[in-house]
């Protein structure tokens, strides 16, 4: 599988393509709808979905520029904004950002405020460690793992594309510290404003090689069986679950998914699994990605998740699908999903709900070069529908 851009985009990777010109633009559509994520208000179904831009300084601290580009996307239902490190060994590329130092809560303060302001509905924060997805010269330490398996592809650093280096396997007192890890990021992503939080568990980061068997050798309590894989996920969510409420606690998940070199060959086995375990924590949601309704997993995921299901469709890797996406987001609204995930229509279309409502031309993506460089351009200076009449 081949990436999107130099870093994995957080959404819409590889696969299907749904979208085609509706030629039906009523707003009668539930997509449309309001409803509830728990104690929630959403004005519509639609959720922007995390995405990695690299707009944050060298320490992780969100910018004004970030304020700036997430209030102008306030339409979104809910917006689940970009992965962020619950420590420091957890980076994964450079300008990413963080949510474990009181610069980090102040700098992300300045965005919730700022989407607030914008008269936007709720954000969570997507809680992310990248494991073995990293490199001394992004975080200045040695990436930790299930095992000892390196990405078996290069990784950007500030100076250029460099080769994987193989991760230290985490010890009993890693793992019960990146737990505690979680649940303190989490506690400190509510006092940045943020409604709950979504734990990251899928693209191939460090919960996901917990999960997945061919970065998961370990002998232990956390490997081997599925059991035994899914625990750490399950002491994650747990914790964190403890720490700031379950009905503030989302939980993504990217079945078959193979980014960063992951392999669910098992996946039918353990995501059923792993949900058996969730069903009765009242998480307040769970968000798959790559959702297709004609698959039987996600036909499964669906029957057996009691909760509200986020699903984030299949738009492939070319451009942006003239209808936004909207086709695939029904498809998935009448299979069963609750709340509809966009991205790269979300990235590249502030005012992404309005054109969907109204049917109105889709902006593409300039340049995806442009996605991770840092700067306005390719960032928060594309156009609205406002701004081109």
């Amino acid at each position: 599988m081949t990436h999107l851009t130099p870093y994995e985009l957080e959404s819409d990777i590889n696969g299907k393509f749904y979208g085609t010109r509706m030629t039906n633009t009523a707003t009668t559509s539930r997509l449309f709808t309001a409803t509830r994520l728990g104690p929630l208000d959403l004005a519509n179904r639609l959720v922007m979905a995390p995405m990695t831009r690299n707009r944050a300084d060298a320490d992780g601290s969100p910018t004004p520029l970030m304020a700036d580009y997430y209030a102008q996307r306030a339409s979104a239902g809910l917006i689940i904004a970009e992965a962020a490190t619950p420590n420091a060994v957890g980076q994964t590329y450079p300008n990413i950002t963080a949510i474990h130092t009181d610069a980090h809560v102040s700098g992300w303060r300045q965005i919730t405020k700022a989407v607030d302001t914008a008269g936007g509905g709720p954000m969570f924060l997507q809680i992310q460690h990248g494991g073995r997805v990293g490199h001394p010269d992004n975080s200045g330490l040695t990436p930790i793992a299930p095992s000892p398996i390196p990405l078996p592809e290069p990784i950007h650093t500030p100076t250029g594309r460099q080769d994987a280096v193989t991760p230290r396997e985490m010890t009993r007192e890693d793992i019960r510290a990146t737990v505690n890890d979680f649940a303190t990021a989490a506690r400190r992503a509510l006092d940045a404003g943020f409604a709950g939080v979504e734990v990251h568990a899928a693209n191939g980061y460090l919960l996901h090689q917990f999960l997945a068997p061919n970065t998961n050798r370990r002998d232990d309590a956390y490997g081997g069986t599925v059991e035994n894989r899914i625990r750490f996920v399950a002491e994650v969510v747990d914790a964190v679950a403890e720490a700031i409420g379950p009905e503030r606690v989302g939980l993504r998940i990217s079945p078959d998914n193979p980014v960063n070199g992951i392999a669910d060959t098992d996946a039918d086995i353990l995501y059923p699994a792993l949900l058996a375990h969730m069903a009765d924590k009242n998480l307040a949601y769970l968000h798959v990605v790559l959702a297709d309704p004609d698959q039987p997993l996600f036909q499964r995921i669906r029957a057996d998740w009691p909760g509200t299901l986020i699903a984030n469709p299949v738009l492939g890797q070319g451009p942006i699908p003239t209808d936004g996406g909207r086709q695939a987001a029904e498809r998935l609204l009448a299979a069963g999903a609750d709340l509809i995930s966009l991205g790269r229509p979300f990235l590249a279309n502030p005012d992404l709900v309005e054109r969907l409502r109204t049917g109105a031309p889709m902006n593409q993506i300039r340049d995806k070069y442009l996605m991770y460089v840092g700067g306005p351009t390719g960032y928060s200076d594309y156009p609205t529908l406002d701004a081109v009449r």
